[in-house]
């Protein structure tokens, strides 16, 4: 005789009572994501909050010392959500960037501060976690390559180990602008003569570890690969990611997280992402929520497709120092953050 498991007689049992699943229970029949050693369960209800703290699109995610994580949406109502580790409300702030989009995290001796760009008013700014802000760069005019402020759209900042930083002008031109570490401009590389495909530079860091030289490893987004590049914008090789739309990677414990917008963007706007899991050398060793990784004889990487019905439009994401995944959509219903759990 076949006996229930043990979570079959759980669910009975809060069924008879006519009561609600556990989170236990939902957490349990969430589908497993991922393939090899990097499968995850999506926690049921993480971050999710009331109207008084909506989302429009979620676009920028980053976690700090303390354990919180901050979201960056462009709601007008608050731009800037911090949560707790259990995904309650900390604190939120800022009304003044209708186009939020980009969201770095930078540390600054003993202190945590937070790089926003914002698309509608063409700037960056460096503000506390609080939402003081402490500086801000607008068109870099001086670069001549622009004739009017309209035409930069930033995307993302990247930053190095000395402080120094980078300005990816994802939606406007696709020039990368450096800055040094007071704030100076410091020269523009990139665009169109530059070999930089218009809609590609969208996110992306600044990749080695101390003792290593570092290089720009960027999301191109309808591109469908990643770019490495020297910090004088020289090309130094590229990684395909066929059927997929890079918004942004991140490192964590020797390897990268990249968030796919969809697997058919533009051509389908209503095509779902995946998130991709890669090794130190770029390979794909797990797509959470898309199709496992296949590479031929040749070694080239074949197409991907999203295969689980839980992710929509991830833009960004982050890792926690306990090995969860935080992922932020755009263009998803006003979605609040998914947690993820490695299992």
């Amino acid at each position: 005789m076949n006996l229930p498991s043990r979570r079959q007689v759980l669910q009975a049992s809060v069924g008879a009572l006519g009561l609600t699943a556990t989170p236990w229970i939902r957490a349990q029949s969430a589908p497993l994501l991922g393939q090899g050693d990097f499968r995850y369960r999506q926690v049921p209800g993480w971050g999710v909050l009331d109207e008084k703290t909506p989302v429009k699109n979620g676009h920028g995610l980053v976690c700090d010392r303390e354990g919180h994580v901050i979201l960056l949406t462009d709601h007008t109502a608050n731009h800037v959500i911090i949560y707790d580790s259990r995904g309650k409300l900390v604190h939120k702030w800022g009304t003044q960037f209708p186009g939020a989009h980009g969201l770095s995290l930078v540390r600054e001796g003993s202190r945590e501060v937070l790089f926003l760009t914002c698309l509608q008013t063409h700037r960056v700014v460096k503000a506390t976690l609080e939402g003081e802000i402490l500086q801000e760069w607008r068109w870099p005019e001086t670069s001549g390559k622009y004739e009017a402020q309209s035409q930069y759209k930033p995307s993302w900042t990247l930053h190095t180990r000395e402080g120094s930083f980078f300005v990816l002008d994802g939606y406007g031109r696709d020039y990368i602008t450096r800055y040094d570490a007071e704030g100076r401009y410091a020269g523009i590389s990139g665009g169109a003569e530059g070999g930089i495909a218009h809609w590609g530079p969208h996110g992306g860091m600044v990749d080695g570890t101390e003792g290593e030289s570092q290089s720009l490893l960027i999301a191109m987004s309808d591109q469908q690969h990643l770019l490495r590049l020297s910090l004088d914008g020289q090309a130094l090789g590229r990684t395909e990611l066929p059927g997929g739309n890079p918004r942004q990677i991140r490192s964590h414990d020797g390897h990268y997280f990249v968030a796919h917008l969809a697997d058919n963007w533009p051509t389908d706007r209503n095509s779902r992402g995946f998130i991709s899991v890669l090794d130190a050398n770029l390979r794909v060793l797990a797509n959470l929520g898309g199709t496992p990784p296949i590479y031929d004889d040749q070694g080239q990487l074949r197409k991907m497709r999203h295969q689980e019905e839980v992710f929509q439009h991830p833009h960004d994401l982050v890792v926690d120092p306990q090995g969860s995944l935080y992922v932020a959509q755009f263009a998803s219903g006003g979605t609040y953050p998914l947690k993820l759990e490695r299992v």
